[in-house]
């Protein structure tokens, strides 16, 4: 099932646009995002071919097929009723039988968890790339050797430095636990059947050999394991992000000079306010009011951590206000799943989806 298939064969039932346009929150540089629900032909739904949801290759345009978008508005997803809620000027098609599910209210006090949830999850992430422009890694990889270190006159060297001193190699040295002493070694020196410290440049644990009765070690070494895990993990996570994050987005961060993604950040203070706004007064308003506010996040003219602050206070917040908010505890999961029925049973005796 592609886009092209819902428009030629007429399933689509809703459609508006989405995202920055919809916000009110558009600049000159803003793509147009498309969203919609469709609902299957009967065939389809009923036998093995459901399908969930249809989009385009960069996800700017999506669509949700009937049951799908009724699951999530009753997961209280934001997306969803963001969807649901669009301003009239946005939507693009909309048949008689949708109507019927938008002039139901369908707000309730999941959406602290969905809409503040999501924007605290938001934080946290913004957290983790304002560490990551700030403690960037390393292209070349260190091995299990830089994590390894030897006694040395008062204090410790790694044992790379000691070997150098010493003109020794590390593929002609044993090691063997010393007992009782964690991750701690003696290193031997010049038996033929020695494994090394580690067998290869790449190996991801020290090596241990058969030492000879009677042989005396030329050092004591500790590996930090745990360092070299954490390290590995931290390598892996930077360099992943280096590879999928967005260019253009990463580049504007640089240049503004505040170290975290403010259109990142510009959407998670949307997703606060709107979290405020239908505690306080039971509304999704889906066209923001505070566009030159959030405008001014995603330029960068606030410090990282003073958002921080205000997020942290307006998340504060949020909790009295839904403690005391009149709305209902989740939606109303009868009428949706009503809904649902009606709106396909309609849709299939009239021939649509088919």
């Amino acid at each position: 099932m592609t886009i092209k298939d819902l428009k030629e064969k007429d399933l689509i039932v809703y459609e508006c646009i989405s995202g920055s346009h919809a916000y009110n929150l558009a600049t000159p540089e803003s793509d147009k995002d498309i969203k919609g629900v469709f609902i299957l032909p009967k065939e389809e739904y009923y036998g093995l071919n459901y399908v969930e949801q249809v989009s385009d290759e960069k996800n700017d345009i999506v669509y949700y097929e009937l049951k799908r978008f009724i699951e999530l508005l009753n997961k209280s997803n934001p997306s969803m009723l963001e969807l649901l809620y669009t301003p009239e000027e946005s939507i693009l098609k909309m048949r008689p039988i949708f109507e019927e599910i938008r002039k139901e209210n369908f707000l309730s006090k999941q959406c602290k968890d969905s809409f503040g949830g999501y924007a605290t999850t938001q934080i946290r992430k913004a957290k983790g790339l304002n560490k990551k422009i700030l403690n960037p890694v390393e292209k070349k990889r260190k091995g299990v050797l830089d994590f390894c270190y030897v006694a040395y006159q008062q204090g410790s060297i790694p044992i790379a430095k000691f070997l150098e001193l010493n003109n020794l190699y590390q593929d002609k040295c044993g090691l063997s636990r010393i007992p009782h002493m964690h991750e701690t070694y003696g290193v031997y020196y010049g038996e033929d059947s020695f494994k090394g410290i580690v067998r290869k440049d790449s190996a991801n644990d020290i090596a241990l050999s058969s030492i000879p009765k009677g042989l005396e070690p030329i050092a004591v070494m500790s590996f930090n394991k745990s360092g070299y895990s954490k390290y590995c993990k931290e390598y892996k996570e930077y360099w992943d992000w280096v590879d999928k994050r967005n260019d253009a987005r990463y580049q504007n961060t640089v240049q503004h000079n505040k170290n975290y993604d403010a259109k990142n950040m510009m959407h998670t203070f949307r997703l606060l306010h709107m979290c405020e706004e239908i505690g306080k007064e039971g509304k999704l308003k889906v066209k923001r009011e505070d566009r030159e506010y959030l405008l001014k996040i995603k330029k960068g003219e606030f410090q990282y951590e003073e958002l921080l602050e205000i997020a942290e206070k307006k998340i504060a917040n949020i909790e009295f206000i839904y403690e005391s908010s009149h709305l209902s505890e989740s939606p109303d999961y009868d009428k949706l799943n009503s809904l649902l029925i009606t709106i396909r049973d309609t849709c299939y005796t009239q021939k649509l989806g088919r």
